[in-house]
């Protein structure tokens, strides 16, 4: 089972709308080595796992397949924060929806040259599993061998390819709230890297000569040198509510990143950052819920917390 805490796995600071910086960041979700890559390859390989003796090398990929959930749901926000709104205007909800077009003024018209226009037209100024390219997401992409050595080392490859990635999306953008996320995922896709080449190591295979982590030089980053110096890329959540995970037998000793930090296993998740809602954008054609669609969301949801709070006390 799942449970969703209502927070960010990390702060998205607040900058200006930046549908060009939406369009890049979509690589790093549904590109073929983003986010929702990693979450669905690393959550099969784990669905499908074998044999009992091996449960600590599950779990490890359980756990990196979980967190890659949190980086989704991150990435996928922090696409639609970059298109909520036109630069330059905001509108009221007690607007008329045609104001903004009042004497031929154009509000959207950085979404016909500056981004993925698909973003206005198909995805109401959200995120959408596609490339920068507009290309869909394929789960033809998710690689599950059933030979562990294989998976682990297409799971080094992968993190090695997606941080590389992060870093020329960091370049391709000054703004603050692309490059808060950018900065997250970079720095977790090596604590990731470390994660599958410690395994590879426990396993004998010398996976250096052939695969070597990728010498980015991400730490000339100013954020990702803050999150680096927390030591950050040497951590790892199991996000696992029953302590049950036997990851930490391998995500342990000396960093495969040789900067000097040990692996830490212990902590079952980061501390988060509170979770905020964007406004609704009536004048763009954006709304949120109505009075009674509202209403009827407030009723579920207070429905489902008595529930859960019957079965597992107050959460």
């Amino acid at each position: 089972m799942y449970f969703h805490v209502q927070e960010f796995i990390n702060e998205i600071a607040q900058d200006e709308p930046d549908p060009a910086a939406a369009n890049a960041l979509q690589e790093g979700l549904g590109g073929q080595f983003g986010e929702m890559r990693t979450m669905m390859q690393y959550l099969f390989q784990s669905i499908n796992f074998r044999g009992p003796s091996g449960k600590p090398y599950k779990d490890l990929i359980q756990g990196i397949g979980t967190e890659e959930i949190s980086h989704v749901e991150l990435i996928g926000t922090t696409i639609s924060r970059l298109l909520d709104g036109s630069p330059r205007y905001n509108g009221k909800p007690t607007d008329p929806v045609d104001a903004p077009g009042a004497g031929g003024a154009t509000p959207l018209s950085i979404a016909v040259d500056h981004g993925n226009i698909h973003h206005y037209l198909v995805g109401a100024q959200g995120a959408l599993p596609v490339d920068a390219a507009g290309n869909p997401w394929m789960g033809s992409y998710v690689y599950n061998s059933g030979n562990l050595v294989l998976d682990l080392l297409y799971n080094l490859m992968l993190e090695s390819t997606g941080r590389l990635q992060k870093c020329r999306l960091y370049e391709m953008t000054d703004n603050k709230m692309a490059r808060s996320t950018i900065s997250y995922l970079i720095v977790r896709d090596q604590a990731h890297e470390n994660a599958y080449a410690k395994a590879l190591e426990t396993l004998g295979v010398n996976w250096r000569t052939s695969l070597p982590i990728p010498k980015t030089n991400a730490e000339q980053f100013p954020e990702v040198k803050r999150l680096v110096d927390l030591g950050l890329q040497s951590k790892q959540y199991s996000f696992d509510l029953g302590n049950q995970s036997e990851a930490g037998r391998i995500f342990q000793g000396a960093s495969p990143s040789n900067d000097g930090t040990q692996l830490d296993a212990s902590e079952q998740a980061p501390a988060g950052s509170p979770m905020t809602i964007s406004p609704e954008r009536p004048e763009e054609f954006s709304p949120g819920a109505d009075e009674e669609l509202r209403a009827l969301i407030e009723a579920t949801a207070a429905m489902e917390m008595a529930d859960i709070d019957a079965t597992f006390g107050r959460m």
